[in-house]
């Protein structure tokens, strides 16, 4: 989601990289090929390069920020580590105004800007960052723990995923395994499943067997428009 403005910043930062760096970028960039970004959100990396700084430094920082309902207001922070999630930013800070922590979408940042404060560095109430992230994310949405067989090999599979952070990937033959998952929601769970490309069984819980039974009546219908559309599935209450 940064778009052209990347190549602004790395304009930029290719002026004070070291010749041997300069020409390893050089390479990723023409051996790269970026998709369009699409309705996602877009990140000015700018604001990336201010907060990155500010962690560096243990530097206070002021900003906009504009909240989820709409809501604007003025923060003072501590900066404590940039997290990348997919396809979005979030920052990990200490907002001094309500003395707790707080996550904050850097897309929602405006005119981020350091006050030239240093402080010493605060202890994080979790065991890193992302983890803090994971925690938070997951406690605003009930979370569930999936058991399904895939039918490919757990090597390709654990790959997809990306590795042990997605949960366990048990073997069951040269052409199935059978996944336990961390802890997530029900749309994440089903979508992970899903883009794996592979047939695959729902063994729990049973809100993912119904949930994905929904979500595939409305696919469905879409791809045969002509069809009746019938009455609105609710993934709670589906059997």
């Amino acid at each position: 989601g940064i778009e052209e403005a990347s190549v602004r910043a790395l304009a930029k930062l290719e002026q004070v990289l070291p010749a041997r760096l300069r020409r390893r970028v050089g390479t990723l960039g023409t051996a790269t090929v970026p998709l369009p970004a699409g309705d996602g959100p877009t990140v000015d990396p700018e604001h990336l390069t201010v907060l990155a700084a500010a962690i560096a430094n243990h530097e206070r920082l002021r900003f906009g920020y504009r909240a989820g309902a709409g809501t604007r207001s003025k923060r003072l922070v501590e900066p404590h580590r940039l997290v990348a999630a997919g396809r979005r930013w979030y920052l990990v800070a200490y907002d001094n105004d309500r003395e707790d922590w707080r996550i904050f979408r850097v897309d929602r940042l405006s005119e981020p800007f350091p006050t030239g404060v240093r402080t010493p560095p605060r202890e994080l109430p979790a065991a890193d960052a992302g983890a803090y992230v994971r925690e938070r994310m997951q406690g605003t949405a009930a979370a569930h723990r999936a058991v399904a067989t895939v039918y490919a090999p757990a090597a390709e599979v654990a790959g997809r995923l990306g590795g042990p952070a997605a949960g366990e990937v048990e073997p069951l033959d040269e052409a199935s395994c059978r996944w336990h998952s961390r802890p997530d929601s029900l749309e994440w769970l089903a979508v992970r499943l899903t883009l794996l490309g592979h047939e695959f069984t729902v063994h729990e819980p049973a809100e993912l067997t119904a949930y994905l039974r929904a979500l595939g009546g409305r696919a469905s219908r879409a791809a045969h428009p002509g069809a009746p559309a019938g009455p609105a599935a609710d993934p709670e209450q589906t059997p």
